[in-house]
């Protein structure tokens, strides 16, 4: 198998084991199935921006030239930092796009990744939000009429409970398994300020994620297509947005999209 083009970040399917699909140009290459095979990725050099298409010299936001890091909608500031959207006041860099992103149902959940986190998503994208950033349990704890609003209860919850991952501790297969995430949910709800506590629901259901992986990493050495365009070995197993490679090797796809790759399978 063989396959050339811009990567994009894996797509992913919540089933008893998570798929995965790399996207390489118009191809979407069943990623499962090659896990215990040997493939290579071939960084050919070359950068396109994933929104306008320009070939540029540097990747900015994981995919972006810099015009397009500078106006685009998607790379506006609310996006790691929701507390600050300004979509409810009229104010973005896209009303129209807003619309569809910012001024929807958000989710603010509890997951455990590295450790627990509190996060925020928009409602369409569970579950696929918890898969990027290696969740093995999730559950929601509120739900609220847009972004701004969600951002507001996070920043609230991280006073009692951590918003970042540790990449590496995430990659290490240790599932926190000991956790309740019902009792969690439980206690930090009765924390949530008075004027967003509408907002916390009964939902008592915990997501059970599985990761394609037949070897965690030990001591963790992560790769980089700028200083080693190719990518080679056998794959050990999918987590996240990682690929894992025998030798305790792992490169993170999404931060290169928008990169040519050749990519090759002996399957």
């Amino acid at each position: 198998m063989e396959h050339s083009g811009n990567i994009r970040k894996m797509e992913s399917f919540h089933e008893d084991v998570v798929q995965y699909q790399l996207p390489i140009g118009e191809k979407r290459v069943k990623m499962n199935q090659l896990i215990g095979q040997k493939i290579s990725l071939d960084y050919q050099g070359k950068i396109n921006c994933i929104r306008c298409g320009r070939e540029t010299r540097k990747s900015f936001a994981q995919g972006y030239c810099y015009s397009c890091f500078a106006s685009a909608p998607e790379t506006e500031e609310c996006v790691l930092r929701p507390e600050l959207c300004r979509a409810q006041e009229g104010e973005a860099r896209d009303m129209d796009y807003a619309k569809e992103h910012c001024l929807i149902e958000h989710v603010v959940y509890l997951a455990i990744t590295s450790g627990l986190k509190v996060g925020v998503t928009r409602h369409t994208q569970v579950p696929t939000r918890w898969i990027d950033q290696g969740a093995v349990r999730s559950i929601e704890l509120a739900r609220t009429p847009d972004r701004y609003t969600a951002g507001i209860l996070e920043v609230a919850m991280m006073a009692h409970v951590r918003d970042k991952t540790n990449w590496r501790k995430m990659l290490s297969g240790s599932d926190q398994g000991d956790l309740d995430l019902v009792s969690e949910k439980a206690r930090l709800a009765e924390l949530v300020p008075a004027e967003l506590q509408q907002y916390v629901t009964k939902d008592r259901q915990v997501m059970e994620l599985v990761y394609p992986v037949l070897k965690y990493p030990e001591k963790i050495k992560s790769l980089d297509f700028d200083k080693e365009p190719l990518v080679s070995g056998i794959l050990s197993g999918i987590k996240g947005q990682y690929l894992m490679f025998e030798g305790n090797r792992v490169i993170n796809i999404r931060r290169y999209g928008g990169y040519y790759i050749r990519f090759q399978a002996s399957g």
